[in-house]
């Protein structure tokens, strides 16, 4: 495969830019070979905001706050807390590097530990950088990974989904999901998406679970929506339609660990 683009190894908290490395170089494995933050790279880079919630389909009981992300032992740490702040009940993060980083077709992998309990939802997933083809989701949304009350109800299960077709309430989805064998809240997995101009793949710590090679939106002809550059996400929800509520079975704080994000290959 081609070398990682000049972004390389994307620095975990920061998002900012690392040593160029190649696509055959070893993966790093822990937190000693996780890519090293730049001197001097402002934490402050980040994007905390609220998640738009009729994209969520969720009550939105929690609110996005930069102290809920920090680097910890070279990794990524994302904490979703049960405290009351402007009104919600849960605190936690989303990362995104819109208009820092956006990538079109390649390979993008994360090394991730997830959360556990009832009522949470991390996710790893895609935006188009431009709305070229209208609002959600007519412009698209590739989901690398989620899970759905991880290590409780969900168990090990993730999914991968890609989002299109017309502007809401017009949107279509299409996914599979996967039963991880091991527990994905008590190890690091690889979450991974191959994506080209004609099929996008989804693996996880290497096995593929998932192809696409059919997609549409009402703007243009195929290979639109996944034909234009997209940023990506990282975040922790809690609550809302998918995941339900959190119930007294859910031990707050809780952690999603990010030892590194790869993007190899792709165009501009």
């Amino acid at each position: 495969m081609p070398p990682i683009r000049s972004l390389s190894a994307l620095c975990l908290a920061a998002l900012l830019c690392a040593p160029a490395a190649r696509a055959d170089s070893p993966v790093p494995t822990g937190a000693a070979s996780a890519p090293a933050e730049p001197a001097g790279a402002p934490f402050s880079t980040l994007d905390f905001d609220w998640r738009d919630a009729s994209r969520e389909r969720v009550v939105p009981v929690r609110l996005y706050l930069p102290d809920s992300a920090e680097l910890r032992n070279g990794r990524l740490v994302i904490t979703a807390r049960k405290e009351s702040r402007n009104g919600k009940n849960y605190t936690s993060a989303r990362i995104n590097t819109r208009d820092r980083f956006a990538f079109r077709y390649g390979r993008i992998e994360a090394r991730m530990k997830l959360p556990k309990g009832q009522g949470l939802w991390p996710a790893f997933w895609l935006l188009p950088q431009d709305p070229a083809y209208g609002t959600w989701a007519a412009s698209g949304e590739i989901d690398i990974v989620e899970a759905r009350n991880p290590g409780s109800t969900g168990g090990n299960t993730i999914y991968g989904t890609l989002h299109y077709g017309g502007q809401s309430p017009n949107n279509v989805y299409s996914g599979e999901q996967y039963a991880v064998a091991t527990d994905v809240t008590a190890d690091f997995h690889v979450f991974a998406l191959e994506w080209d101009e004609a099929e996008i793949r989804w693996y996880v710590d290497g096995i593929l679970f998932a192809v696409r090679n059919t997609w549409s939106t009402t703007a243009a002809p195929f290979p639109a929506p996944f034909n234009k550059p997209f940023y990506i996400l990282l975040n922790v929800a809690v609550g809302g339609n998918f995941p339900g509520s959190p119930t007294a079975s859910t031990v707050f704080p809780v952690t999603m660990e990010v030892d590194y994000v790869r993007v190899y290959s792709g165009k501009p």
